[in-house]
């Protein structure tokens, strides 16, 4: 839902993937794949797998993908599968991979704050966070911190959990650095 744009006003401009293209510019196709509420892992409640935007998204036959999952992944009801998390992501490099991807990028998820939802931020910083490090040591994909921009920002993210407009511009510029110091 954060890729997505969930609850940002004028989500289709405003979401960072959409914030990224304008960065870019015209010499990349930048395009969202983003579900409410997915999770990376198999047995989440709502996996990524199962998606039409995860089709859509091989189909799209990227030359990069940016793969910014892990947060609803960190709700206790979802969290119970933890143990399956690095072979699952692993697995979803791997495909983006041998699909023709020369480069992935991993992202730390966003910070979440108290507030009404099952998110917890000592699963994302203690757990999740670690583990995507050692699945891009084993993968070879990078990572893109979108933690440490939006740590500490709880005015960006009025549910506590997506943030607004200008905490996607936040992930846009994390993401837009990312890629150009590959260049």
């Amino acid at each position: 839902s954060i890729t997505y744009g969930a609850r940002i006003f004028n989500r289709e401009a405003k979401c960072y993937p959409a914030q990224l293209g304008v960065l870019l510019g015209t010499n990349y196709a930048v395009k969202n794949f983003g579900v409410n509420g997915a999770t990376l892992l198999k047995h989440g409640d709502i996996p990524y797998w199962r998606t039409r935007a995860f089709k859509a998204a091989l189909d799209f036959r990227p030359d990069m993908s940016i793969i910014n999952l892990g947060a609803n992944d960190a709700a206790p009801y979802n969290w119970i599968y933890k143990y399956e998390f690095a072979k699952d992501y692993t697995e979803l490099i791997r495909i983006f991979q041998t699909n023709g991807c020369s480069a992935v990028w991993i992202c730390y998820p966003a910070p979440t704050y108290p507030g009404p939802y099952d998110f917890t931020e000592p699963v994302v910083v203690n757990e999740i966070i670690p583990m995507i490090n050692e699945i891009a040591r084993q993968t070879g994909a990078k990572i893109i911190d979108l933690h440490r921009p939006l740590n500490r920002r709880p005015e960006l993210f009025p549910d506590t959990v997506h943030p607004n407009a200008e905490g996607a511009r936040l992930m846009a510029a994390a993401v837009f650095t990312a890629i150009t110091a590959e260049k």
